[in-house]
């Protein structure tokens, strides 16, 4: 499975982009720089992706930079997956 191709898939689809997603790359801002991005839909997100993956998320574990970029969402992804 590439990790980054499905956390695009996720986040075109719970944030309703119409495939834009599939423009973003490791840098591309996320949080703050995407309006449909707000807590709500970040909740969304991570629920999808406990669902999608298989892992639970702490609470503890989630801050501000772990949705500040493609890469840095990707990045907590793969960790989770590889512990």
């Amino acid at each position: 499975m590439d990790i980054t191709q499905e956390v695009l898939r996720i986040l075109d689809e719970v944030l309703s982009l119409n495939g834009r997603a599939a423009t973003f790359a490791r840098d591309t801002p996320l949080l703050g720089a995407i309006p449909e991005l707000d807590s709500m839909a970040v909740v969304t997100l991570i629920t999808t992706l406990e669902e999608q993956f298989g892992l639970t998320v702490d609470d503890d574990d989630i801050d501000g930079s772990t949705f500040a970029t493609v890469g840095s969402l990707v990045d907590y992804v793969s960790s989770k997956l590889a512990s």
